[in-house]
């Protein structure tokens, strides 16, 4: 009989990670002696002003809204990741600078309080989540958990975009939760270990497969070559190898 996910516990993980970020921000602001930081919750006229400057240099689509969203949070790790810098989603001094010598030649547009927005009440949506609901958000950060939690961070975002890599794949069913409970597909949701928990980490190595980052490039399968028992897995070519895990086509 499959497992499923009681809803409080759904949630907890996805609640976790928001809150961490939301927490940070609210401390950063607060205590910072270096200067103020923005990241995913945050609203007003300076993320407006940091959402204008990223559309300028192609990094943010649509009208700049006053709202730090996922949108804006995956357009200043792209633009992080591209100006060499420490790519966490969060404008800091560090990314604020790097920003502003970006865009020199950007027209700082009238001030429109009225258009900066307060959070969306539907936080859950799949729009707020690349497409995917808050439930297959959480259950991916639960395998990744359980399959990856002592991985450094880019074997844990290899782990779910494989299964991303699935849910795309004509070979497998185009459902998250059908993908994760096939039978024999994942060791951790067979032995129980992906129920064990689950945290921001893994939450945030899911978001960043979901946004495109994919390690495996392309991948279908992974395994330990210290603790595989399948010789099936043995014949398939493997692409490279992340921490403890190999991964195969």
């Amino acid at each position: 009989m499959k497992k499923w996910l009681p809803s409080n516990l759904m949630w907890l993980s996805l609640t976790i990670f928001i809150g961490s970020l939301l927490s940070q921000s609210s401390y950063a602001q607060t205590h910072s002696s270096t200067g103020a930081l923005y990241s995913y919750g945050n609203s007003g006229y300076a993320v407006q002003n940091i959402q204008s400057r990223l559309a300028y240099i192609g990094y943010f689509s649509g009208q700049p809204t006053g709202y730090f969203g996922w949108q804006t949070y995956w357009a200043v790790k792209d633009f992080q990741y591209a100006f060499g810098l420490h790519s966490d989603g969060i404008v800091g001094p560090l990314t604020m600078t790097a920003l502003n010598k970006a865009t020199t030649n950007w027209t700082n547009p009238p001030t429109q309080h009225s258009t900066a927005q307060a959070a969306p009440t539907t936080a859950s949506s799949p729009m707020d989540f690349g497409g995917f609901s808050a439930n297959d958000i959480t259950l991916m950060s639960h395998v990744v958990y359980g399959e990856a939690r002592n991985q450094p961070f880019e074997g844990q975002v290899a782990v779910a975009a494989v299964i991303l890599n699935r849910y795309h794949s004509s070979k497998f069913p185009h459902s998250i939760s059908a993908i994760i409970y096939q039978p024999g597909a994942f060791t951790s949701i067979s032995n129980g270990q992906a129920w064990r928990g689950t945290n921001s980490t893994t939450t945030s190595a899911v978001m960043d497969a979901i946004h495109g980052w994919d390690p495996t490039h392309g991948a279908l399968y992974y395994w330990n070559p210290a603790t595989a028992t399948s010789n099936w897995v043995w014949n398939q070519p493997v692409k490279l190898q992340i921490g403890n895990h190999v991964f195969a086509q």
